[in-house]
């Protein structure tokens, strides 16, 4: 992974490039961003340029022998932590149990998401992945060793609101004094769930959103789509390119059409063509049925800021905004509010397995009383 296989934040890459030639280098730093965003990648890529022997200018040559093993996780002055699990052949959850799998996972994408990773492990039901303190201690013993190979030994945390407090505890210590030639990498998209002095003993490397021009451009490249399809998704992608990737890939329908039906059924109390409609849904495959749910909240965003009387904060394609405008003379604020909660339950149960055709006709003739009923 280099700077220049992410697209955008350049002001980013120039800061973190610049850190390494002016070894100004914090033993300790947080990487964060959105959900599905760059701070992985980005993260990877410094990892890359730090331990890059061959560097061209601002960014890591990407063909020598460090680089290619940053690029296959198996450098061995990088040592991964992240969220596993517990399962009939693993009795004890902890990262180096699951190497394998992680490697594989990261170069598949490094944007993706923790959901992804567990749904990768096959992780079910609600399991949720941790980091325990067990792990941390073990790791305490790891980087007492000196580098192989790169001039610092490097700890690539991710996912670090997984830390529970007794393992995030038994890192500050380590954090605030590390052994020397040990830098400490912190990968997060929800900062609040970190502990607070967590927090204080790193320097805060704020990724950000990725620019839509960008990602429209990087998805046109990645996917292979049109640059018009590529632009909604980057619009409705709020820096997830996790998200945008995957629509781009697998995305078979038209979400504006879909939903422009959906919503003109559930205005007309069409109650045939909605049933037909919940019929169409449970057909779809799952990524899909989220993927009209996360259109249809998308949509009701653009909607409330055009009754707020804010319509350059909408972010929808040109024909869709012709839409939105009549869409949102039918509704008053509140009602979206309410709208969008009924469509969060629904995406919340079908995560948890419930039957997409009777949660969808249900959510349906719910937003038909919201439509007409008198605020």
């Amino acid at each position: 992974m280099r700077f220049q296989d992410i697209p955008g934040l350049e002001l980013v890459k120039k800061q973190l490039s610049r850190a390494v030639q002016d070894q100004h280098i914090a033993h300790a730093q947080l990487f964060q961003g959105p959900v599905g965003g760059a701070q992985t990648a980005m993260a990877l890529a410094f990892v890359s340029y730090l331990f890059c022997t061959q560097r061209k200018g601002d960014d890591a040559c990407g063909t020598c022998p460090s680089c290619q093993k940053v690029h296959k996780g198996i450098h061995p002055d990088l040592l991964f932590v992240f969220p596993s699990i517990t399962t009939k052949k693993v009795k004890e959850a902890e990262s180096d149990a699951f190497l394998p799998e992680w490697r594989k996972f990261l170069l598949d994408s490094p944007y993706r998401t923790l959901p992804d990773w567990l749904l990768y492990l096959g992780a079910e039901g609600n399991r949720q992945g941790n980091i325990p303190v067990e792990e941390t201690r073990k790791l305490l013993q790891k980087i007492s060793l000196k580098p192989f190979e790169a001039p610092f030994k490097v700890v690539f945390l991710w996912h670090a609101e997984s830390l529970n407090a007794s393992s995030g505890n038994a890192l500050l210590k380590t954090l605030e004094e590390p052994p020397s030639s040990t830098l400490f990498i912190l990968i997060c998209s929800d900062p609040q769930k970190l502990l607070t002095t967590i927090i204080s003993r790193t320097q805060r490397i704020q990724v950000g959103t990725v620019e839509e021009d960008a990602l429209a451009a990087y998805l046109v490249g990645q996917a292979q789509i049109d640059p018009e399809k590529a632009q909604h998704l980057a619009m409705s992608s709020e820096g997830n390119i996790s998200w945008a990737l995957d629509k781009a890939m697998n995305e078979n329908l038209s979400m504006a059409t879909w939903f422009a039906e959906w919503m003109r059924a559930v205005y007309s109390k069409n109650l045939s063509k909605l049933s037909q409609l919940a019929d169409d849904f449970d057909a779809l495959a799952k990524e899909e049925q989220k993927g009209i749910l996360e259109y249809a909240l998308h949509m009701f965003r653009q909607c409330l800021y055009q009754i707020a009387g804010t319509p350059q904060l909408i972010k929808s394609l040109e024909k869709e905004r012709t839409f939105i405008a009549n869409f949102s003379k039918t509704l008053h604020q509140d009602t979206i509010g309410r709208m969008s909660e009924k469509v969060s339950e629904v995406y919340y149960h079908l995560e948890r397995n419930a039957r997409a055709k009777m949660v969808h006709l249900d959510l349906s003739l719910q937003l038909i009383r919201m439509f007409h009923a008198k605020n």
